[in-house]
């Protein structure tokens, strides 16, 4: 009992009160089962056998996924601006579902950040790709990116990560998953329902809480239904 309540206290109840501005018990438990408790020598944060990103980042993946001969970007556009244009069989829309169908439904819930960029002239900051502060300090972890990919340079760009509220015209970041949102969801997806080959996709088309592996293994299940 005395381990449990100090993994929940030091781990799980203040990260959440900063992260979130809301206690544990109005979130789904969803949120806290991406977080895995285990009793090992094992100091990585998941235990799958295959752990990793793309050999060159994730920006080079995508930036090689849009070099096809049939695929044309058109970017700074809005969604709405160019749909009365658009001459597709399918659309795979992975922005904000509630805002699709223009929030009529209401407005889904984000938590948004701000991140707050440094430059130290030294090889590294600290001793690893990511440190969390649950429990200490305004931000919830301080980045060092050039651990990933292993980097080298004499100085590092660190990023400190603030949890905010989420306003339109603010970057989503997180779903917030509790029962009133997922019934705003699930109202708007009956309305996705009668729409014809538009496809609602991602953290925020499918508002969920998506780890990067999960959501492109969500991507090559859908591609791979509808082939």
């Amino acid at each position: 009992a005395f381990l449990s309540q100090f993994i929940y206290e030091k781990i799980f109840l203040h990260y959440t009160l900063k992260q979130w501005q809301c206690s544990p018990e109005e979130l789904d438990s969803s949120v806290f089962e991406r977080v895995p408790v285990v009793l090992s020598k094992d100091n990585r944060y998941f235990s799958d056998t295959f752990q990793g990103i793309p050999i060159q980042g994730y920006t080079q993946m995508c930036e090689n996924m849009c070099k096809s001969e049939l695929i044309t970007l058109e970017l700074d556009c809005d969604y709405k601006d160019v749909a009365h244009s658009l001459e597709c069989e399918r659309i795979f829309f992975s922005g904000a579902i509630d805002e699709f169908f223009d929030y009529e439904l209401g407005e889904l819930p984000y938590r948004s950040l701000y991140f707050e960029f440094m430059r130290f002239e030294r090889e590294y900051f600290q001793s690893n790709s990511v440190i969390n502060y649950p429990n200490n300090y305004d931000y919830t972890r301080i980045g060092e990116y050039k651990y990933f990919l292993d980097s080298k340079t004499p100085h590092s760009i660190v990023s400190f990560e603030y949890p905010k509220s989420w306003s339109r015209g603010d970057e989503r970041y997180y779903p917030v998953p509790n029962a009133a949102s997922a019934a705003i969801y699930e109202a708007y997806m009956q309305r996705a329902k009668a729409l014809k080959n538009v496809y609602f996709i991602g953290r925020l088309g499918e508002y969920k809480y998506y780890d990067m592996d999960k959501v492109v293994a969500r991507a090559l299940e859908l591609f791979e239904s509808l082939s």
